[in-house]
């Protein structure tokens, strides 16, 4: 099966729907998730917006860079 990718802007999307009513199963069928994805989301980006979404993942890039420099310093 092959993978889909969203991106911030679509997930945020999705969560607010979902927060103007919208139940779980039927977003998950209409956009083609499982609803534990949806609840994954949400736990992640719940009341979020974009910029802060885009934010939080560049920032955990940098983090992630930063750990391997980390790491190859150390060995």
């Amino acid at each position: 099966m092959k993978r889909k990718r969203y991106t911030e802007k679509q997930i945020i999307s999705i969560l607010k729907e979902h927060q103007a009513g919208a139940a779980v199963p039927e977003l998950g069928h209409r956009q083609g998730v499982v609803e534990s994805t949806i609840y994954r989301w949400k736990s992640r980006y719940g009341g979020m917006e974009i910029s802060e979404a885009k934010r939080l993942r560049e920032l955990e890039q940098e983090i992630a860079q930063l750990k391997r420099l980390l790491r190859a310093c150390l060995t």
